[in-house]
């Protein structure tokens, strides 16, 4: 069956380790685009951070982001929101400035921290957008409407541990999943790039077998699941790659044109 909805992840996937699309990248979508495929982007990333991206792409489609927690088209219109409850907020905070991790959460599309940080300056560098340092009560007093909160681990070896702690810590209260060999996400269960991908394609009246993702990190793993076919990227862990149905090159290798290429197009990468 035809792909008709291509959905890509970010960091480590459309993008290359400069956090750039590549003109290959660009040029595969735009074919694709013109085939008449509906390309999108999934990522964790804050609405801000992914939109510019989009733009760049000519994407004219609803994007997801925070990892799912919402769906927001490029001109600013919201089709679903999932937020994190106050007091899950509060006790979350609580709870990392105990184990001394870093955390920051995004309230109404803002980025804030309790201090400027390596971590958060790290951040900012990375997402391309300036957060607000408003020190620990000022956290706490943003609780509200946050799709999304991120904690930040110097140590890579530290943070499967981490994220496991706070799955156990806040069962059935959050979901704690690792995107990066640095970074652990906190969302409202239930919420993912999957549930996001589905409600998507209902949405543009796609079936799920019409379907195809891309990524590379664990919160990609209910994407791919979800979508008719899934491609890892080159650059994926094992279980990404056999969780997918296809592998491409990787994000330095333009491994999304590549794959949109030989598995959309049906043509050579």
């Amino acid at each position: 069956m035809a792909v008709k909805m291509f959905v890509t992840d970010l960091d480590g996937t459309l993008l290359n380790k400069e956090h750039r699309i590549s003109d290959g990248n660009k040029k595969a979508v735009q074919e694709a685009v013109d085939a008449g495929v509906v390309v999108t982007i999934a990522t964790g990333r804050m609405y801000e951070s992914a939109l510019p991206y989009a733009r760049e792409l000519g994407v004219d489609v609803p994007i997801i982001t925070y990892n799912g927690a919402l769906i927001r088209s490029a001109a600013g219109k919201e089709y679903f929101s999932s937020y994190l409850a106050e007091q899950d907020c509060r006790d979350i905070l609580d709870f990392c400035t105990e184990m001394g991790w870093y955390v920051q959460l995004y309230s109404d599309g803002v980025l804030y921290f309790a201090e400027e940080t390596p971590e958060a300056q790290a951040y900012e560098a990375a997402a391309g957008v300036r957060g607000r340092s408003v020190g620990r009560k000022g956290l706490c007093e943003r609780c509200v409407h946050v799709p999304k909160m991120l904690v930040i681990l110097p140590d890579a070896s530290m943070t499967d541990g981490a994220a496991h702690r706070l799955g156990e810590a806040f069962a059935g209260r959050i979901t704690a999943v690792k995107s990066d060999p640095h970074y652990i996400e906190i969302i409202k269960p239930g919420v993912t790039k999957a549930s996001a991908l589905r409600q998507l394609a209902q949405l543009l009246d796609i079936a799920p077998e019409e379907t195809m993702a891309i990524g590379d990190s664990n919160n990609d793993l209910p994407m791919l699941k979800a979508a008719g076919r899934s491609v890892a990227m080159g650059n994926a862990g094992p279980d990404i790659k056999a969780a997918a149905d296809y592998e491409t090159a990787d994000c330095n290798a333009d491994g999304v044109a590549k794959a949109i290429r030989r598995y959309v197009l049906g043509g050579e990468d």
